[in-house]
């Protein structure tokens, strides 16, 4: 199937395009199915469990979106808070050019 692409329109060669990519990315889903079979099937006949070969899926991570406690409070008004992470907050950079040590901010 010769297509001569020098004969298409802008709207139909990016339909081509969009053609080609779909099916491409229909024989790589096929591949990898066809492969994940073959996997399974060899592990099947050895006698043994995908966790047996691979493990258990690790647990994901407790950090993901955990709070950190506060290390620094802003003295002036105790509500505000500073973990010590990221970018020093206005009061925490107010309050050292005022003459307040790190130390003294410590919650």
């Amino acid at each position: 199937m010769a297509v001569d692409i020098k004969n298409l329109s802008q709207t139909q060669l990016a339909d081509l395009i969009a053609k080609a990519q779909s099916r491409q990315n229909e024989l790589q889903k096929e591949k990898v199915t066809r492969l994940r079979e073959k996997v399974f099937a060899l592990i099947k006949e050895e006698g043994l469990t995908f966790d047996d070969v691979f493990g258990k899926a690790a647990p994901k991570s407790r950090r993901a979106g955990a709070t950190v406690a506060a290390k620094y409070r802003n003295p002036s008004d105790p509500e505000q808070t500073w973990s010590g992470r990221g970018k020093r907050p206005r009061w925490f950079n107010d309050a050292l050019k005022a003459g307040t040590k790190e130390k003294d901010m410590l919650a």
